[in-house]
């Protein structure tokens, strides 16, 4: 068995330590909160992200990081992109040995462009790291922490690192399953949250399963051109990081993405959303990233381009929409190839 420190306790790093907890290991979780950290450890509930859930009594929650890292053998960091740096450069003065670091967020980071996995290399010298790992997949926090069938992947460049990672977490509910495709793996579950936003923000306008079905599909197309773009395998995508995470996150009102789409769909504002919210929207940040990314890779990324502009430049929800079905005609298929495979080279001149 072994001692895991989780950094981050929302919704996400709770159900990851009853993961961690039923497989009969030791889980360090570690939070800002002193309130939350407090019933955590007298009441065992986490009162503000799952109220209705009672914690094992193997989860041990910390305000300090050095405390929650002290004797650990893995640490899983489940912080919002725009924290991670912070939190990483915080833990790393209280590393005493080589550990494996896994992460379940899903996020690009603007500017940079790096991805969970690249931020974690930079900050952290390789003489205080094992491996870097990815826990991704379709998997909402309510429904984990309830345990219900969940399968997720665990992807790392060495797949010893990654095989470690499935046998840390794998159990009758939560099945693992390894892929080395690292790229792909965190591309899919960065961008399914900016088609979340977009799907949500149609059903805010008023509109039907025809638009949903229509931005998912061709959101998926999106995702895969980037990810092919920067290394990614194909097949990832059709995958439970690409395919499935997209199903799950723009299908389900337990997504914070498809929450706050639904609202801006419905007339509010960015900042309006982010504060009705109360937690962080992965997704905003993610859409500035790949928009970015986007435009210096010459990748066509309409969807990404539209929910750019509503999200940054205050451009209503449904002028976007309109824009986005009136682009010129297409091919479905004329940027997809696989291999030498040209699918247009079936069609008739």
């Amino acid at each position: 068995m072994a001692k895991v420190a989780v950094l981050g306790s929302g919704s996400w790093g709770t159900a990851l330590s009853i993961v961690l907890s039923d497989n009969g290991h030791e889980v360090s979780l570690w939070g800002r909160s002193e309130n939350q950290v407090n019933a955590i450890n007298e009441d065992r509930i986490n009162t503000r992200y799952l109220p209705e859930i009672e914690l094992p009594e193997n989860i041990t929650a910390y305000t300090r990081i050095g405390d929650a890292l002290n004797k650990a053998d893995v640490i899983l960091a489940v912080v919002p992109t725009k924290a991670m740096r912070e939190v990483l450069k915080t833990a790393r003065e209280h590393i005493e040995k080589p550990l494996l670091f896994v992460h379940a967020s899903k996020g690009i980071e603007p500017e940079s462009h790096m991805r969970i996995s690249e931020i974690i290399e930079e900050e952290i010298p390789e003489s205080l790291r094992t491996g870097v790992v990815a826990l991704s997949g379709p998997s909402h926090a309510e429904e984990v922490c309830r345990r219900q069938p969940t399968t997720v992947t665990s992807s790392s460049l060495i797949m010893k690192h990654a095989e470690q990672v499935q046998d840390l977490f794998m159990n009758q509910h939560f099945r693992v399953y390894t892929n080395p495709d690292l790229i792909g793996v965190e591309i899919g579950g960065a961008l399914k949250n900016i088609i979340a936003i977009g799907t949500g923000m149609t059903y805010g306008i008023g509109f039907g399963d025809n638009a949903k079905a229509a931005l998912m599909t061709r959101g998926l197309a999106e995702i895969a051109r980037l990810g092919l773009k920067l290394g990614a395998t194909p097949l990832t995508f059709a995958g439970l990081s690409g395919l499935g995470d997209l199903i799950v996150t723009c299908t389900s009102i337990h997504s914070r993405n498809w929450r706050a789409g639904n609202m801006l769909g419905k007339g509010k504002s960015v900042d309006e959303v982010e504060a009705e919210m109360g937690m962080v929207v992965e997704g905003i940040r993610t859409t500035k990233a790949a928009y970015q990314v986007a435009k210096a890779t010459g990748v066509e990324m309409p969807i990404t381009e539209e929910l750019y502009h509503v999200l940054f430049d205050n451009k209503p929800a449904k002028e976007a929409v309109t824009e986005l079905m009136g682009r010129v005609k297409k091919h479905e298929v004329e940027d997809l190839k696989l291999g030498d495979q040209d699918p247009l080279n079936h069609f008739e001149p």
